[in-house]
């Protein structure tokens, strides 16, 4: 095998799965800690070929959105049956400017922003922003029910603007629908609702790519690809039902330390690195 396919081994695969579930559904980065912590271990995951590292990163999203779905059923069948006008525009809003976004952009925001460097300043940037967000609003606010379209489209450009390695989905939806006076509580159920589509079109668009045979994994990394997406499955339905438990009520500041330390440990490393 040459070093680009042997690089994505079971265990790192494993690995990066099972940090997928927490790291996916709360405001950390998923994508940010799947940069940095093959960079921080030196795993040789760099090495990999882009569009293995894309179909690896769409196989942790596959994982995690299924889990996520399976845990949601109740709600979204329930708001399926008896989904509203405005309730409709919200899910269409909050999917529109992620989408035209990943269309138009995405392909130079991986090349020129998939760095360690970048990704801390967007934990670090996110970070700052969702500490200010929840800080100046009281817990208890709006119910998610109450969602128009203004919202809708604010939850969406925040999940444009996630597109940035590092910023964090979770986080700046969780940002955007504190700004707009949810409670903590709502706030986390419409991020996650608004994930879904979000989750679900990326896997599929990327699924269909790789049936027509257009960037294909190489059969010696489909065993490390299942394995990521069954991990990643597994840590989120743990995760999703840990959170569900804590009400999703607590104070977002200790998320925004936590970025920010692990924003400055990645400066230092780079700093020592010359």
């Amino acid at each position: 095998m040459r070093p680009a396919e042997s690089a994505l081994s079971i265990r790192h695969a494993v690995a990066l799965g099972l940090l997928q579930g927490p790291a996916e559904l709360l405001p950390v980065s998923s994508s940010g800690h799947t940069t940095l912590l093959p960079w921080l271990a030196g795993w040789p995951y760099a090495e990999l070929d882009g569009e293995l590292r894309k179909s690896f990163e769409v196989a942790l999203h596959a994982g995690a959105g299924a889990a996520l779905a399976i845990d949601m059923r109740r709600e979204l069948l329930a708001q399926a049956r008896g989904m509203s006008s405005d309730r409709a525009a919200v899910m269409a809003l909050s999917l529109a400017p992620a989408a035209l976004t990943g269309f138009l952009l995405r392909a130079p925001i991986e090349r020129r922003l998939g760095g360690p460097r970048s990704v801390a300043a967007g934990l670090a940037l996110g970070a700052i922003a969702m500490a200010l967000a929840d800080a100046r609003r009281p817990a208890e606010g709006r119910a998610s029910a109450e969602a128009g379209p203004c919202d809708g489209l604010a939850l969406g450009i925040a999940q444009a603007a996630s597109l940035i390695p590092g910023v964090s989905r979770n986080g700046a939806t969780l940002t955007a629908a504190r700004v707009r006076g949810f409670s903590r509580r709502d706030a986390q159920t419409l991020s996650w609702e608004v994930a879904l589509p979000v989750l679900g079109a990326a896997s599929v668009l990327k699924g269909s790519r790789l049936l027509s045979g257009r960037g294909a994994p190489p059969p010696q990394a489909r065993p490390a690809l299942a394995a990521a997406t069954a991990s990643a499955f597994f840590s989120t339905a743990l995760s999703a039902r840990v959170l569900r438990r804590t009400g999703g009520t607590r104070s977002l500041a200790p998320y925004s330390l936590y970025r920010c330390l692990l924003a400055g440990a990645v400066m230092i490393r780079l700093r020592r690195a010359g």
